[in-house]
């Protein structure tokens, strides 16, 4: 059996009007890569990348949906399960900000309540084209109580905190929903070990210390 090479896999959705870079973020966050000659995805792709945050390895698994209305019942199916959403619109693009209550509305009828949200104003580069304000961004995801962040694709701006912040909310929720405990052990040690359990998985972080902690179920050796 091949050892798992991760302690969380968070299942992540780009969603938004077709056309606001979507795919664009995804091939810069994944491969670092952007390319003006994107064709409109047809229903929808994934990416997969690793990430190191707070010391564990966390695996995205990122579904990039289709914006196009004739793809609205293939791209709703894969809201169930998903941890994290990235709503996406172009701040050169109104209607694409004017949608936002639209995706909310798809994302509260097809998600879990406990899903993390994030807005995305994407195209930030273009400032001379800008027709919604970071203002009305921020204001609009304080309304939905969400995260909030503008990008840019094309100049790379933002795109690693994105996803970075949005899987840390998630691995704060998964933290707070399970039971643990944390005990310090006074016998110094060269080294401290901190043991973590959550959610049906168990990973150990050695470092320099005079102390020994364990968070998860307390224990001795």
């Amino acid at each position: 059996m091949a050892k798992k090479t991760y302690d969380q896999l968070f299942k992540l959705l780009l969603i938004g009007d077709s056309g606001v870079g979507k795919t664009c973020i995804l091939f810069r966050f994944s491969d670092d890569a952007f390319n003006t000659t994107f064709i409109s995805t047809i229903g929808i792709d994934f990416k997969i990348k690793t990430i190191e945050l707070r010391g564990f390895k966390i695996k995205l698994q990122i579904w990039d949906t289709a914006g196009q209305e004739r793809f609205h019942t293939i791209t709703t199916s894969y809201y169930r399960g998903a941890m994290g959403i990235m709503l996406v619109y172009d701040i050169t693009n109104n209607k694409t900000f004017d949608n936002i209550g639209k995706w909310i509305r798809q994302i509260r009828m097809y998600a879990s309540e406990d899903i993390q949200l994030m807005i995305i104003g994407n195209k930030c580069d273009m400032e001379d084209y800008r027709l919604v304000s970071k203002d009305t961004g921020e204001r609009i995801a304080k309304e939905y109580n969400t995260l909030f962040v503008e990008t840019s694709a094309k100049a790379n701006i933002n795109i690693e905190k994105a996803f970075t912040d949005l899987a840390d909310a998630i691995l704060l929720i998964t933290v707070q929903t399970k039971p643990s405990t944390i005990s310090v052990l006074s016998q110094p040690t060269a080294k401290f070990r901190l043991s973590v359990t959550i959610d049906k998985f168990s990973t150990n972080h050695y470092c320099k210390s005079g102390l020994r902690l364990t968070v998860g179920p307390s224990t001795t050796d």
